[in-house]
């Protein structure tokens, strides 16, 4: 699906590039109400659409729809474009496509979260580039006094803008059998049950070492997030992420 030659009724094989004096010639004739001219620039800038969605392959949208909500953008990036600026139109364009799209995701996303809290999520994650230097990335403390927020609301509003995943979520295959996370899921009040009592688990607990076993625990056992790990234990969420990972394929291994 996310490789497909044609999209929308377009062959992406055959989509013409454009020289900058092309681009240069047909935005003079654009400015000057020639529509033929605006169409051949809009045609000649579709590679710019079609390789900034495949950055949003991931999310498993359709990628007509986002193909769609691209050409928006790069319609309004063209009509908007002030040539007496020191800029090319791919670089105009490109924030204005990716704008266009993400307001089209958030608009579509099942899971309603109010703007508020999604500027305030991306602006962490800003923050937390800037801030991050060679000694690693910064604390949620650390954002937290960048942003002039409290640390309760920077860390509900990331964990807000986390993407949900289907319960049917595919989370290990071997041989072509599929551990999904519903398998995971279990009644915390039938003591039977708690996957944390089984003996083979708690053998591949064993096997780890202690700064991973300790992130098994506090995410399992005490329904952490990592965000909130990453605090107490003094590294990054990606870090704790990192190791999490790395922790479940040795547990999947010994057991």
């Amino acid at each position: 699906m996310y490789n497909k030659v044609e999209i929308c009724g377009v062959n992406t094989a055959k989509l013409k590039t454009l020289t900058d004096a092309e681009k240069h010639d047909l935005l003079l004739a654009t400015k000057s109400g020639d529509m033929n001219a605006r169409d051949k620039l809009f045609m000649g800038n579709l590679r710019l659409v079609l390789s900034i969605i495949q950055r949003f392959s991931n999310r498993k949208e359709n990628m007509d729809d986002l193909f769609q909500v691209g050409c928006i953008g790069l319609i309004k990036a063209i009509d908007n474009f002030n040539m007496d600026l020191d800029v090319k139109l791919s670089t105009y364009a490109c924030p204005m496509i990716i704008g266009e799209i993400r307001r089209y995701l958030r608009d579509n996303n099942a899971v309603r979260i109010s703007r508020s809290v999604r500027d305030l999520a991306y602006r962490a994650l800003q923050a937390r580039e800037e801030l991050t230097s060679d000694k690693g990335e910064p604390t949620l403390d650390a954002i937290a006094v960048y942003l002039g927020e409290k640390k309760e609301n920077v860390l509900r509003a990331m964990e807000a803008i986390v993407e949900p995943i289907s319960i049917y979520e595919p989370v290990y295959s071997e041989n072509g059998d599929s551990i999904y996370v519903i398998d995971q899921l279990s009644d915390n009040d039938a003591v039977e049950n708690n996957w944390l009592e089984s003996v083979a688990l708690r053998e591949a607990l064993k096997k780890l070492g202690e700064r991973e076993r300790t992130i098994i625990n506090m995410r399992y056992y005490n329904n952490k997030t990592q965000m909130q790990i990453a605090e107490e234990i003094g590294i990054s969420q990606a870090q704790v992420s990192r190791l999490e990972k790395s922790a479940l394929e040795k547990m999947r291994k010994q057991i």
